[in-house]
């Protein structure tokens, strides 16, 4: 079996998908390269936003609850995302950036930390990686200053240690130090580390991170899940989203892991330059698109937006 490579995809929950989308498209120069529905319930919009060809490893997605409450990120649950960029120049271009749009943010050995208008944790990170940069175009932000892809999450750990032997028999993440681990394939690699919990409870809502997936190839994808319930895991039957296939289980600290596959990709039913552009419906769902469209919230087409500007 191949090891996994890195993170696929992070999910979060959104309260408004017109701010949400103005925001990582432009503010943090993102694509919005999916927008479609969540698969187990279509009413609810689920924005993807990656680099330019919607590469897993770059991809942030969030589902939206319009008016839901903020959450609160708490014992077994991510609270912090990070972002690879590639110097402390871009570091400084981000801290102006994020500035000028309201945000502040925190300068801090190599890392800039803030979080995003609903309280989603973010770190942007300017640390060497032999990774491949996966960038988005945007007319605002020079390339060698743009996101890169994901670095690797922060979680908060229920009980110290819990989680070490499936982390590393189940899912085959390496110890890098305590409470980190790395999981890294033949071409990426992401951190996983544990923070101690605060002493309030966690509530899922907006700004709060859902799941995070780690990719497989599709050939080892079943075995993955055999691993996981050979490990004690209690995973889900695979799950075809059409876009990649999906298995979801919980670690032992309560964060919700995917394993999802490298394809088929975003370009399944569009094409590569129109990515995002239209709302898309896996054929399972195709005959709800009267019914989806009418109670979704119209959103604008970022990159039109930004050649009319």
């Amino acid at each position: 079996m191949e090891p996994l490579n890195g993170i696929h995809h992070i999910s979060a929950i959104t309260a408004d998908a017109t701010k949400n989308l103005l925001f990582y498209t432009g503010v943090m120069g993102m694509r919005l390269v999916k927008k479609t529905v969540n698969q187990d319930n279509p009413s609810v919009y689920h924005l993807f936003y990656a680099d330019e060809d919607g590469s897993p490893g770059a991809d942030l997605t969030f589902f939206e609850y319009p008016g839901l409450v903020r959450g609160r990120a708490g014992a077994g649950m991510i609270h912090r995302i990070g972002l690879r960029v590639a110097s402390d120049r871009a570091l400084d271009f981000w801290a102006k950036r994020l500035a000028d749009a309201g945000i502040e943010s925190e300068r801090e050995d190599g890392r800039l930390i803030f979080n995003d208008p609903e309280g989603l944790g973010f770190e942007l990170i300017a640390q060497p990686t032999s990774d491949h940069p996966l960038v988005a175009r945007h007319p605002e932000i020079p390339e060698d200053v743009a996101l890169q892809g994901f670095a690797g999450v922060r979680a908060f750990e229920r009980r110290r240690g819990a989680s070490n032997e499936f982390l590393t028999d189940a899912v085959g993440f390496a110890p890098t130090g305590p409470d980190a681990y790395e999981s890294r394939g033949d071409s990426r690699g992401s951190f996983y580390v544990y923070d101690a919990s605060p002493e309030a409870r966690g509530l899922s809502g907006a700004g709060t991170v859902h799941h995070v997936a780690w990719s497989s190839t599709m050939e080892d994808h079943v075995k993955w899940r055999y691993r996981v319930i050979e490990s004690g895991g209690e995973p889900t039957p695979v799950i075809d989203r059409f876009y990649f296939r999906s298995i979801y289980f919980r670690e032992p600290s309560g964060v919700l892991f995917e394993i999802a596959t490298v394809g088929p990709g975003f370009a399944t039913d569009e094409p590569k330059e129109h990515l995002g552009e239209k709302l898309s419906l896996p054929p399972a769902f195709e005959y709800l698109r009267a019914q989806v469209e009418a109670s979704l919230t119209p959103l604008p087409n970022p990159r039109e937006t930004s050649r009319v500007k």
